[in-house]
Order: structure tokens, then sequence, then C-alpha cells
């Protein structure tokens, strides 16, 4: 079965097409970080604008670099939630007219099932039921996936998600938008012990819950008191920084997965991108017993392939979605008896 997928929840226009949930035929992207990157972060209705501006070159985009036409493609799925719902409805109102012309079926997809999926989009993904850290933008959570769509959210963020702790302390650091690539790059060359940041939340008795919040404001307190360093002095304050958001998440996984007996651990979302999660994770893996999956960076950050390769699944179930198909921006995870 072949997909056409369509992701705009939030900065990125994306189409591609995926064959059987599997095969990535096509996934263009086209970015919005230089239309944001002088407010220091997304506004909402400037990304409308560009998804406007964006969608239908990137459908055809996606459609030539495949290869096929709207009559090669047996089903169109769309992000209906959650996100800004200005962007939602410029890719799922495209999605439903090209539906109806085509006659195609059609379904929604939640976001944070897309980046779920993004894992299967590779050679080799975790067999089910397994545990997934969702790292994506404003969400972070963990998950016990039973089957595709069917998902038992373990604990989540109480306030901050991780992604937006990088972003957020980036800017009050003056790194520039998109901040959490450019807190990673710095961290690398820095000493994670520097700078004696706040773990929250990890007693027992917090659950598998997180919080990032009171974090970011001890990095305000931090360079009030301090101001904001450069050089090795800033490398250091980042890898510091970086070090109690990836312990905390990774500390929260590896206790879920001993709960649960879970053989199989996925971190997905655009955090996965990370280089020092991506390591703490498979170190905990190693020494825990549980194999660690996790998407190339590509398929980390906001893509239509995980979109489609969701669709797909769903449509496969047999589910079709009305024109009236309207998008939701605070939807929770989708479940599934």
């Amino acid at each position: 079965m072949r997909v056409l997928g369509i992701e705009s929840s939030c900065d990125e226009t994306a189409a591609a097409i995926v064959d059987d949930g599997r095969v990535v035929r096509s996934d263009v992207v086209a970015s919005q970080n230089e239309v944001h990157a002088r407010y220091g972060g997304v506004v909402p209705e400037l990304a409308a604008r560009a998804h406007i501006q964006h969608v239908v070159p990137v459908v055809r985009a996606a459609l030539d670099e495949a290869g096929c036409t709207l009559d090669d493609v047996d089903g169109i799925a769309a992000t209906n939630a959650p996100g800004l719902v200005g962007a939602l409805l410029v890719g799922l109102q495209t999605a439903k007219a090209l539906a109806w012309v085509t006659g195609k079926p059609l379904v929604g997809v939640h976001h944070l099932e897309g980046h779920l999926s993004a894992i299967f989009l590779e050679p080799d993904p975790p067999p089910m039921p397994h545990l997934a850290l969702i790292v994506s933008g404003g969400h972070t959570s963990i998950v016990r996936v039973e089957d595709h769509g069917h998902i038992i959210e373990l604990g989540a963020t109480r306030d901050d998600a991780a992604g937006e702790a990088f972003d957020k302390g980036a800017k009050l650091l003056g790194l520039g938008y998109p901040g959490g690539i450019v807190v990673d790059r710095l961290a690398q060359r820095g000493d994670p012990k520097a700078v004696a940041f706040p773990r929250p939340m990890l007693a027992p008795e917090s659950g598998d819950d997180l919080s990032f919040s009171g974090l970011k404001t001890s990095l305000l307190h931090h360079v009030r008191a301090h101001g904001v360093p450069d050089g090795q002095a800033l490398a250091d304050l980042c890898a510091s920084y970086q070090a109690a958001i990836v312990e905390a998440l990774v500390r929260k996984t590896r206790r879920a997965a001993r709960r649960e007996g879970i053989a199989h651990v996925q971190v997905c979302g655009g955090v996965a991108a990370n280089s020092a999660l991506r390591t703490a994770m498979k170190l905990a893996g190693d020494e825990d017993g549980f194999r660690v999956h996790v998407p190339p960076p590509r398929r980390c950050t906001d893509n239509a392939a995980m979109i489609a390769g969701a669709g797909y699944f769903r449509l496969a179930r047999g589910e079709r979605a009305g024109l009236d198909l309207d998008a939701n921006p605070n939807a929770p995870l989708p479940r599934r008896a």
C-alpha cells in the first residue's frame, strides 16, 4: 500500500511517499528556521503563512522524487493533532482536498504516533510490546507501545518538556533558534560536572513523571548571578545543563523498563537526535539488558515519512476519516482497546 503523508504541525512543511509503512520512496521537508530565528521561537501566524506557501510545492516534490503521481497513491495520511492549529489546518485541508479530488481514503495521524512509527522505517524495528521515550518539542512522555496506535502512557512531564528546556535554555544563553542543536554542539567540548544543576523528580514516589521547569529556573538564577560566559566556560555550562536533562530522561526510562520487564526501548522525537541522550541511553541499555532503538537524526525531527508510516497502519486496519476531519491542537496520545 502506497501512502502519501503530509506533516505541518509546527514549523516544517513536509510530504513523503511510503510503501507498506516501511519503504520510504521520498521525504521532502521545507524548514522555517530562517522565518522564526529572529524571534527566538516559532511565531504561529508566520508558521501558518509559510505552510500555505510551501505545501503544494512540497507535495509535488515528494511525488516527483518517488517517481509517481496521485493515481499511484493508495491512501493519504495527514497530521491532524496536536500542534499549532493554524499550521495543522494547512496540511490537513490540503490532504482533504486531495482525497476529495482523487477519491483516495484519508486518515488523520497524531503527531506523536508518527514519531513512534519512525523507527519502523528502519531495517530492525523493535517488537511489540516495547517501551518508548517520546521527546518531541513540547511533549515528553514515557509510554508502553502495545501495538500501532495502541499506546499506554506511563508518565509525562508536569510542566516544561525536555525540548522546551533545551530551547528556552539556549534562548537564555543567547544561542539563537533552534537552540537545542547549539547546546548539544557546545556541550560536546564541555565539562558536564562544572555546574551542579538539580535533577528534578527522581525520587521513586514521583513515578514516571518528569519536570524541567525548575531546571530552567536554576539556569536563569545561575546566569543572573554569574552572567552569560563565553569560550570554555559557556561549553561547560551547556554540558552541565544538558547532563541534567539527559540524566532525568535516562533514569526515568530505565526505571520504567525494569518495572515493566521490557527488553526493547525506543527513543523518538526531535530531542532523540541529541548526541548525549543517544549515548547515555545506549549505555543504560547495555548495563540493564534492554536493547535501544533510535532512528537516525533526520527521522527524529519532524518529517512526513513517519506520518505516512503511521497512516499505513491505520489504513491497513480499515480506518477511514471523513472530510469533516478537524484539527485537534491539544489531543492526547491515541489509545486503542
